[in-house]
């Protein structure tokens, strides 16, 4: 091998992607070089600049290499778009990017849709299908839930539909129309109106419900006709009430129309409590229409075959001729990479929103597997989020073929297995913010032990066993169950109340579905907190100072200057959100959407504030020498140190420091926020808050995103919480954090229908010692200190 450090003439067969100068967000003119062809693993804390270096500069510059190829109207965009800050890079391949993207997909996506599986199986079924005698042959759209040819015309292809029963609009039959019997018709003025049309109607609304004939019963709540009639009502003594023509509706008619037609969430809410949801009659929830459904393979129908997890799948096709075999090879081809990810309890016609951040990316990695590509840098953000320490072992596997298929595989990634798997380690810090942006290490991973800033050389090779710890004697216990959800089948836990509880298991075991059914209704909870990993906004105008209700204090701050009061400057003025004091060519976002034909539309810098938000008048004034659009900018820690003599402002940037999060601007956008740090905010705004009483804290993997220096202060705080009195329950994957906890509920013992029981409960050595439970080797690892 060349000498990394000789920079050399760019030509196509440099081993090294050579990075020169990189100043991106916080990379201090970084010069790096990267083996190609290997597995290279960017780590270093929270904020440190790692993601700057793999997503913001090197990836970043090879897709604009990229638009610069594709057309020529691609080079203004180019320019608007911005181009990474970097000197030069040379010896760059063409790159892949798999982020955690958490986009918002629509109930029509699903797993086959996600990896193309959909696609080849519709295929099968249009030419190797075994369809009724005398029908004609089906393309392989009509096979599709999502195209006109192929929906089930009675639930447009969604395979429900909302329907309403005499229970659900009528629960106390004893009661008498007029005494509310009805409870899905509406209060108030409208309720009365209706019970006055059927009285004129000749209807007995003084009778108990359930006294009146089914015939009656059948038309008041199910009619769809409207009949008109003049309403005489009863006078009360104090007005004069004049008679009035009124439009009957029955009950099912009201609450179907709110429930599509209202935009009041109360209303429709209110609506879909008296709805039962239940599968299309038609299709039976298949989606398709009756032909689609007449054609099977191998004695099943398409839908059929969707609905089985993939690992079965796989063994049901075979193939009844020699042209059928060349399609069921490749559909086999293309699920063995998937169930290798440990995701093979997943069946094609799962939807899209019911997985997680992490089971999606694997997806997506799956199907890239497949795609044949070589010569390309695949740049991954964690791919082991969400995992299992078992299925870790998988996802190496899975990268070491990428890399053999002749790719660079670059990694940014917190967990210490993939760490030690690595060819190369690129460790940026040492701290978070303006104290990274360093390279502090670039080399084979052994010889990182001997760089003595680094904070993850501290933990990679760390061999003490975890701290002895007291385990809490629990206060009580929260019972929850017996569930039945997903994969639970009539599953009862325990969880001690005043202690940290750690739920684990295999990725699919049924973790989140278990903490999912705590609820503030279940006896023992009193107040519930669930800080979930989802987006604290979807775009730029949400950031961490709005969404923590730190700016409502900044801009009064600002409004009692001497310069705002001059020019008269109310706290509106220093609002971005609206007219007046924001700039109005970007409404205040400090981004333009730039919208690429055939690529995702990006945010570009406001050509007109530079980013700012504000227009020049409103930046004439400064508190302390400083703009509101400068102070947005401070990171929190530095807004730390400048409002230190504001208490309702240090309060809340002292809970941001507290887990961890001090790197962040307070302007940031939500949009460049991890899951990870939208959870650690939502974390922040309930540690403000004065807590009175007994809190429930549930948390779903709070260490995603999170380097092991970043979860010793998160769990800092966790552990106070509980040491003050209050319940934790997190659901985690990460050993050293359930090796500290003082209960572990353990899912398993494998993932889908191998899941959805509790093999082992207890303290964690005793969790430990489980012969069953899959976590155990692992959690053994981490509390004898060789994790």
């Amino acid at each position: 091998m060349r000498d990394p450090h000789h920079a050399g003439p760019p030509d196509t067969h440099d081993p090294y992607v050579r990075v020169r100068g990189a100043r991106e967000h916080n990379l201090r003119g970084v010069d790096v070089d990267v083996p190609r062809d290997a597995l290279a693993v960017f780590t270093g804390v929270s904020g440190s600049g790692k993601s700057s270096l793999a997503f913001g500069t090197i990836y970043a510059e090879a897709q604009r290499r990229y638009f610069e190829s594709v057309a020529p109207y691609a080079r203004r965009l180019i320019h608007q778009v911005g181009a990474p800050k970097v000197g030069e890079i040379t010896g760059l391949p063409p790159a892949v990017s798999l982020q955690q993207r958490r986009a918002a997909p629509t109930s029509r996506s699903s797993v086959g849709t996600v990896t193309n599986l959909s696609n080849s199986l519709r295929m099968l079924f249009s030419r190797a299908g075994t369809y009724p005698p005398g029908a004609g042959r089906l393309d392989s759209d009509a096979f599709s839930p999502n195209t006109a040819a192929g929906a089930c015309p009675e639930c447009h292809g969604l395979g429900r539909v909302h329907r309403t029963t005499e229970e659900s609009l009528v629960p106390d039959p004893s009661l008498s129309i007029r005494e509310g019997a009805i409870a899905a018709w509406p209060g108030a003025w409208q309720g009365k109106n209706l019970r006055d049309i059927l009285d004129a109607l000749g209807y007995d609304v003084d009778r108990p419900w359930r006294e009146l004939p089914a015939e009656q019963r059948e038309w008041i709540l199910f009619t769809d006709e409207q009949p008109v009639v003049t309403v005489h009502p009863v006078r009360d003594a104090d007005r004069i009430q004049r008679p009035y023509q009124g439009t009957y509706t029955s009950a099912r008619r009201h609450v179907l129309k709110t429930f599509s037609d209202s935009k009041s969430p109360a209303l429709r809410a209110k609506a879909e409590r008296f709805l039962t949801s239940a599968p299309c009659p038609a299709c039976g929830g298949s989606r398709l229409r009756p032909e689609a459904l007449a054609v099977t393979f191998g004695g099943r129908t398409i839908a059929e075959l969707a609905a089985l997890p993939l690992a079965e799948l796989a063994g049901r096709l075979d193939a009844p001729s020699e042209a059928a075999r060349v399609l069921t090879d490749d559909l086999r081809s293309r699920i063995a990479p998937v169930v290798e990810l440990g995701l093979g309890y997943l069946s094609l016609d799962r939807a899209t929103p019911t997985l997680s951040a992490g089971e999606l990316q694997r997806l997506r990695l799956a199907t890239q597997l497949r795609s044949g590509l070589f010569g390309v840098v695949y740049v991954l953000d964690e791919p082991s989020a969400g995992l299992h320490p078992a299925d870790t072992e998988a996802l190496l596997t899975v990268l070491e073929r990428l890399k053999r298929a002749g790719n660079s595989v670059f990694v940014v990634e917190h967990h210490l297995d993939v760490m030690r798997a690595a060819d190369w380690l690129v460790d940026v810090g040492p701290l978070a913010g303006e104290h990274g942006g360093r390279v502090l290490h670039s080399g084979p991973v052994a010889a990182l032990a001997g760089v003595e800033e680094s904070a993850t050389a501290r933990y990679l090779f760390d061999r003490s066993p975890a701290p002895d710890r007291e385990v809490r004697a629990p206060r009580d216990w929260l019972k929850t169950g017996p569930v039945t959800r997903h994969n639970l089948r009539g599953v009862t836990a325990a969880f001690p109340l005043g202690a940290f509880t750690a739920v684990t298991g295999v990725s699919g075991s049924g973790k989140s579905t278990l903490i999912g059914e705590i609820t503030e209704e279940t006896p023992g909870v009193g107040r519930l907190v669930s800080v979930d990993q989802k987006p604290i906004g979807r775009t730029p105008r949400s950031n961490l100072a709005t969404y923590t209700g730190l700016f409502d204090v900044v801009r009064k701050v600002f409004a009692a200057t001497d310069g705002a009061l001059e020019r008269g400057f109310g706290v509106g003025r220093f609002s971005f959100n609206v007219a007046g004091g924001r700039c109005e060519t970007c409404q205040g976002e400090g981004f333009v959407s730039v919208e690429l034909l055939f690529l995702p539309s990006t945010y570009a810098p406001c050509p007109d504030c530079g980013g700012a938000r504000y227009n020049a008048g409103t930046l004439e004034v400064t508190y302390r020498g400083l703009t509101i659009a400068q102070v947005l900018d401070l990171t929190v820690e530095a807004a730390a140190e400048f409002f230190a003599d504001t208490p309702a402002v240090a309060r809340s940037l002292g809970t941001l420091l507290d887990v961890g999060l001090g790197y962040l601007r307070l302007g940031q956008p939500a949009t460049e926020l991890s899951g990870g740090e939208a959870q650690r905010i939502k974390l922040a705004s309930e540690l403000q808050r004065a807590r009175r009483g007994h809190t429930l804290y549930l948390l779903d993997e709070p260490t995603t995103g999170l380097h092991p220096a970043d979860v010793d202060v998160l769990m800092r705080q966790l552990h106070g919480l509980v040491d003050a009195g209050h319940t934790v329950i997190v659901v985690e994957h990460d050993m050293a954090v359930v090796a500290g906890a003082d209960w572990v509920v353990d899912l398993g013992p494998g993932g889908g229908d191998a899941g959805g029981r509790i093999v082992a409960a207890g303290p964690p050595a005793a969790v430990a010692r489980s012969a069953e439970s899959r976590t155990a080797p692992y959690l053994t690892r981490a509390l004898s200190g060789n994790g």
